[in-house]
């Protein structure tokens, strides 16, 4: 278990710069844009900003149970690849760390890919528009969670390497919730979180914390057998 403490680390630093992705992008922002449309005051607002995104952090959970599932079933078949896979896991950690300090692109064909089932899903979350009750809400923040993009596949591939469904939902679980304290804003402090954020400092600095994250992780396999 304390081998997978960098990694969850790593997936909740990604998911707080990444909130700033997604309100510069209006990508996940705008879905929580359309669940406040027709909310007068803040008090009915939040319970709908939290729900929706409630549904994309589950589904994130999903989505790295599925993926987790699949590296076990990798490594059941091939039990010696159990340390390189580990390996593995801090290699994708460091890139992560690269991705978020320097921008580097590095899953732009498989974000392709994603788009393509985005599509077909797509219009389940236009039909859940305008959000007029919690249910609603929480059926868009399920569906939203399947949006392509590269952030959300490179801590996937993070939870992949786990092998272990439940661990490869936490990670998942950690970068959501790292996601939700500028998802769930709105307003003028939303903004602020944002620009800071998006400073050049700020994503150099925890970018090359991820970075540090991934060589611990690499490193805890590699001094076993020293």
């Amino acid at each position: 278990m304390t081998e997978l403490v960098p990694a969850l680390s790593a997936a909740l630093l990604a998911g707080l710069l990444g909130s700033a992705h997604c309100l510069g992008m209006c990508a996940g922002i705008s879905g929580l844009f359309a669940v406040n449309s027709n909310i007068a005051s803040l008090r009915n607002e939040v319970p709908f900003a939290l729900t929706y995104n409630l549904g994309r952090v589950i589904s994130y959970a999903v989505l790295g149970i599925i993926v987790a599932a699949f590296g076990g079933v990798i490594v059941k078949a091939s039990p010696n690849i159990a340390g390189g896979i580990r390996l593995l896991s801090g290699v994708v950690i460091i890139l992560v760390g690269l991705k978020v300090a320097f921008d580097i692109r590095v899953l732009n064909a498989i974000e392709r890919m994603g788009a393509t089932l985005w599509s077909r899903i797509a219009p389940a979350a236009r039909s859940l528009v305008p959000v007029t009750s919690l249910p609603r809400a929480l059926g868009l923040g399920l569906v939203w969670g399947w949006l392509p993009c590269g952030l959300v596949y490179s801590v996937l591939l993070i939870a992949a390497t786990t092998a272990n469904p439940i661990h490869g939902a936490m990670i998942m679980v950690a970068f959501g919730l790292g996601t939700m304290p500028a998802m769930v804003m709105t307003g003028l402090g939303a903004a602020r979180l944002s620009l800071f954020m998006r400073r050049r400092g700020t994503r150099l600095g925890l970018g090359l914390l991820i970075v540090v994250l991934g060589l611990l992780t690499i490193a805890m396999p590699v001094a076993k057998y020293l």
